[in-house]
């Protein structure tokens, strides 16, 4: 089996899995203007977009990825553009975004430090951060499984940390929640299933 051929699709269906979706949803609602989204992966974001918004770019680095999403692209009821790209050097100028959403992608980046620095650059100075990702639990013993299926995880998941701690991460690069939560998702492993999510504002 061509375990690259296969992992699109199964990312596809892990990422719309119900408790997944709901948290989704929750977090869109605050989504405005114009919105850059970052590692877009196969569009599983995309049909949930509504006004206020009014127009969407899309970042997504895998090839792969970016083919399923545009395939998405015919569900949206808003504009929206898949680029090719990543993260870390975006092709955007200074304060061009109302909102950056990043979904579940602060854990497979190479550089989550400089992908938050961009993030900040080309929002707005009343700009806001929509934040939905997994990472460290603060349980014990969850992060010592999660330190011993970290390198599997990584290999499976195509560079997916579990160890990343994305608020403590936001915080570093000049981000204050708002509003935010941290919970275990219902029926996913609590190994990845331990998330935050936040609305977040630039830090004066």
């Amino acid at each position: 089996m061509c375990w690259s051929c296969v992992f699109p699709y199964l990312l596809d269906a892990n990422m719309r899995a119900p408790a997944l979706m709901q948290a989704r949803r929750r977090l869109l609602g605050a989504a405005r203007g114009r919105v850059l989204e970052l590692g877009s992966g196969t569009g599983t974001n995309f049909p949930l977009y509504r006004a206020p918004v009014e127009s969407v770019d899309a970042v997504e680095p895998s090839a792969r990825l970016a083919r399923l999403a545009r395939r998405r692209l015919a569900e949206a009821s808003v504009p929206i553009n898949v680029h090719d790209g990543v993260g870390e050097s975006l092709a955007f100028a200074d304060e061009t975004f109302d909102v950056v959403v990043l979904t579940l992608t602060l854990c497979s980046v190479q550089d989550p430090d400089r992908v938050l620095a961009e993030t900040r650059r080309v929002l707005k100075g009343d700009g806001r951060l929509l934040l939905l990702e997994h990472g460290l639990s603060p349980d014990a013993r969850i992060a010592r499984w999660q330190r011993r299926l970290n390198p599997l995880n990584r290999w499976l998941g195509e560079g997916c940390e579990l160890l990343r701690a994305p608020l403590a991460l936001t915080a570093a690069s000049g981000f204050d929640p708002e509003e935010h939560a941290e919970y275990y998702l219902p029926g996913v492993p609590r190994v990845g299933g331990y998330v935050a999510e936040a609305r977040l504002a630039k830090a004066a």
